[in-house]
C-alpha cells in the first residue's frame, strides 16, 4: 500500500491555496506538513482524505483505510470513556478498546462521562479513537492541540507504534514530535494569485 498525491491543487472558498503538491507515502512512514498559518495544510488534508475535491491532481489511495482526525474529538458527552471507545469499535467492527485505553493513559478515566472531563482527557479520548478504527492512514490536522507535555509523548509513541505495525500518518503540526518522518514545507506550493490589472483614472 502507497499513498501518491501528484501536482495537487486545492482551495479553500473558492479561492486556490496550493498547487503542484507532489509527494509518496510508503508503508510504516510519517509525514509531517509544516508551513504558516492560512497556508493550506487543513485543506489539503481534508482534499486527503475525500472530505472536498482538489482542484486538479491526483490522489492515489485507498481511502477506505483512512481515517481523519481534525480539531473535534469526535466524542459522545454522555457516554463514558470506555463506552465512547467502544461505540467506535463497533462501528468499525474492531476490537483494541483495553489497548486504547492503556496508550493514552485512560484507563483510571474509563467510568468518566467524556463530558466531564478536561479539554486536554477529550482530546487523548478523540485521538484514542485513532487505535480502535482499524485504519492505516491517519490523517491528523494539530493533533497535539490542549496536551501537555506527557500527553504529547503518549501520542508520539502511539504513532510510532501505528507505523511499527505497517500504518501511515500525515500530520499537520507545528511542534516537533521527535518522530522519524519526512518533512514537507508547504510554503513553496502556495497558488499564486491571478494577476490584477491595474485601471486608471481619466
Amino acid at each position: 500500500m502507497e499513498l501518491v498525491v501528484e501536482d495537487l491543487a486545492v482551495a479553500r472558498g473558492g479561492v486556490a491555496v496550493l498547487e503542484g503538491v507532489s509527494f509518496r507515502l510508503a508503508v510504516g512512514h510519517a509525514l509531517v506538513l509544516r508551513g504558516p498559518n492560512g497556508i493550506g495544510k487543513t485543506t489539503l488534508l481534508r482534499a486527503l482524505a475525500g472530505l472536498q475535491p482538489p482542484r486538479a491532481g491526483r490522489i492515489s489511495a485507498d481511502r477506505e483505510a483512512m481515517v481523519y482526525a481534525a480539531h473535534a474529538d469526535g466524542i459522545k458527552a454522555m457516554l463514558t470513556v470506555e463506552e465512547n471507545l467502544a461505540f467506535w469499535a463497533d462501528l468499525y467492527r474492531t476490537d483494541g478498546v483495553a489497548r486504547a485505553l492503556e496508550a493514552f493513559a485512560l484507563g483510571p478515566l474509563a467510568d468518566r462521562p467524556a463530558g466531564a472531563l478536561s479539554a486536554g482527557q477529550k482530546r487523548r479520548l478523540g485521538l484514542a479513537r485513532l487505535l480502535v478504527t482499524g485504519r492505516r492512514i491517519w490523517v491528523l490536522d494539530e493533533p497535539t492541540v490542549s496536551l501537555d507535555r506527557v500527553a504529547v509523548a503518549l501520542f508520539a509513541d502511539a504513532v510510532r507504534a501505528h507505523l511499527a505495525d505497517g500504518g501511515m500518518a500525515i500530520i499537520a503540526t507545528h511542534i516537533d514530535l521527535g518522530l522519524e518522518a519526512e518533512v514537507l514545507d508547504l510554503t513553496p506550493f502556495r497558488a499564486r494569485l491571478p494577476a490584477v490589472a491595474d485601471e486608471g483614472f481619466l
